[in-house]
């Protein structure tokens, strides 16, 4: 199983990115899956996930109103869209995938992860 992160730069503060995460799943439609992000010395942390069905999202409130995610079953695909971006914002962006699951913020119920991919955020 393959997730493929892409996506990620270095933008100024109150711009804006679209990350990608193309997955080699084969049940695609039946996996929640989520983004984390991992700052310089920090913990990995909860973003975003969206329920396998697509119709539940979960943000976490520092991110609320300003991420979006989304996926494209037919494409097998996920993404986050990254608007009025701010510096502490930045850090590596990994998206993960959970079998079923229920958009889950706890790292540990996903089984899949991507590589990453650098978010700069410059004030």
């Amino acid at each position: 199983v393959q997730l493929q992160a892409s996506g990620g730069g270095l933008v100024q503060a109150g711009g804006s990115l679209r990350l990608s995460c193309a997955t080699s799943l084969r049940a695609f439609s039946r996996y929640t899956m989520g983004w984390f992000r991992q700052a310089p010395g920090k913990e990995r942390v909860f973003v975003a996930a969206i329920y396998w069905n697509g119709g539940t999202t979960n943000y976490a409130d520092s991110v609320k109103g300003r991420f979006t995610i989304s996926r494209d079953v037919a494409k097998n695909t996920v993404h986050l869209q990254l608007n009025s971006l701010k510096p502490e914002d930045t850090a590596v962006y990994y998206c993960a995938a959970d079998f079923g699951g229920s958009a889950t913020p706890m790292a540990r119920a996903y089984t899949y992860w991507g590589q990453g991919t650098q978010v700069t955020v410059s004030s």
